[in-house]
């Protein structure tokens, strides 16, 4: 793609030799008079034969995305492989823009300027737009893009002649496309995050841990491969489960291309143990390994994560759940499961569930009558509220601390850094949908997508 710049005025030619230029240019303007003649009645034979009415195929219409510092606007975009994005710089420096995963990316356009991207190449799915300047995507130019089939076709005419503007999907192939992705439900991906990690217990008791940071390519949903930043080679990194009063030993080997840490969001730990780089810890460098040890104290419900160069790590995946014995439940309750359900939405992981975009979430199974437990983490960047069909959801703990009073919510909302303990009785058969429900988290033109599982209980 190139940047849009106008197009300059051609220089006349000089007349033929021996002919002065008044009198070549009146000629010259005559024969181009004759000829403009030539095609206006081509023109016209061809529209008469056609009732009035030009056949010219429309082309697909273009999502527009303006750049600037440092956003890019809007947010979410949709838009479809025939119509592409026009791009236009509302900034004061140079920016561009590329979609992550792909070769597909724009030149550079500078202020003022703009520019087209096709994006006839890719397959229809989700996607992250950046800016890929250094410094730009991760002080926030980056976006979602929901891209569907679609392509312009003949243009229909109107009551009063004019050309229609040509529609992305009909609504038949809307239902189509929104069958097929429920249908796909639950698509097979490799790789399953937040998986529970056994200790290994060293002879004075302490609960052992090794949790190495690897770069790896990442399965969000079939097909859709990221480089995802990793504790173990998963999304969630796997989750961590000590009792009250155990001394834990976490043995961190950085095997990313930088330096790295880790903070345990919510437990209580020594100052020297909090994992922030330059404050409590010198950064863990590539090839290096750092040893936390502390004693856990509980109930509690923790988030371990990056805290160096986090606003790309994390989103990348870098984090996991950690846990301290359980949060108490109200009398008569018996929990049948627990679940962490870790909540993402940016980086190269998008929105997603424990790591996975709809239709590659795995559905939390339930027989009737059973009591599951959830824990909502959120590690992303904005808040989600969670909403389950069908039935409510009972809060008992927020952060980890027990409420004293539980509360029944039918959504729950979740900010960044924020965790909520629910419990949900299964007492009505069927599969229920369990989505953010900040709609554009979860659903697009082509049906569902990202922030997406399901309740089955049978």
């Amino acid at each position: 793609m190139s940047v849009t710049t106008e197009t300059p005025t051609a220089d006349l030619p000089e007349p033929p030799d021996g002919g002065g230029r008044n009198d070549w240019l009146i000629g010259a303007g005559l024969l181009g008079i004759t000829l403009f003649a030539f095609v206006a009645l081509i023109a016209a034979v061809v529209v008469g034969r056609n009732g009035g009415s030009s056949n010219v195929a429309a082309a697909a219409p273009a999502a527009s995305v303006s750049l600037s510092e440092f956003a890019i606007s809007p947010e979410m975009i949709s838009a479809t492989t025939a119509g592409g994005l026009d791009i236009s710089n509302a900034g004061n420096v140079a920016h561009d823009l590329a979609v992550q995963g792909t070769d597909v990316a724009s030149a550079t356009i500078e202020p003022g300027q703009s520019g087209h991207l096709d994006l006839s190449s890719l397959d229809p799915g989700t996607y992250t737009l950046y800016c890929q300047i250094s410094g730009h995507a991760d002080a926030g130019m980056k976006a979602m893009l929901h891209l569907s089939a679609g392509s312009g076709g003949a243009a229909t005419p109107s009551a009063g002649g004019a050309a229609a503007a040509a529609q992305p999907m009909t609504a038949e192939e809307m239902d189509a496309a929104m069958k097929a992705s429920i249908g796909a439900f639950p698509a097979a991906t490799k790789g399953l995050g937040a998986q529970t990690l056994d200790a290994t217990v060293l002879p004075d008791g302490t609960k052992h841990f090794d949790l190495t940071a690897q770069v790896v390519q990442w399965e969000v949903s079939p097909g859709k491969m990221v480089e995802a930043w990793t504790y173990n080679g998963t999304v969630p990194g796997p989750t961590l489960s000590v009792d009250d009063g155990d001394t834990v030993e976490i043995v961190l080997h950085n095997q990313l291309p930088e330096s790295t840490s880790i903070h345990f969001h919510g437990l209580q730990t020594p100052n020297a143990m909090d994992g922030t780089t330059d404050v409590t810890q010198d950064p863990v460098k590539p090839g290096d390994s750092f040893t936390y040890r502390f004693v856990a104290h509980g109930p509690a419900v923790g988030m371990y994560h990056s805290h160096h160069d986090a606003v790309k790590q994390v989103p990348n995946g870098l984090a996991g759940a950690i846990l301290v014995g359980h949060e108490p439940v109200p009398a008569g309750v018996v929990v049948a499961q627990r679940q962490v359900m870790i909540l993402d939405d940016s980086g190269t992981i998008g929105y997603a569930l424990n790591g996975k975009s709809f239709p590659a979430t795995t559905p939390i199974v339930a027989k009737m009558g059973e009591w599951v437990e959830v824990q909502y983490m959120n590690e992303g960047t904005q808040i989600h509220p969670m909403h389950l069909h069908g039935m409510p959801q009972v809060v008992i703990a927020k952060d980890g601390f027990p409420l004293a009073t539980p509360s029944t919510e039918d959504t729950v909302t979740v900010a960044p850094g924020e965790r909520y303990t629910v419990l949900i009785h299964a007492t009505e058969p069927g599969t229920w949908v369990w989505h953010c429900h900040i709609l554009t988290h979860a659903e697009n033109d082509d049906g569902m997508f990202g922030m997406v599982t399901a309740l089955v209980v049978s």
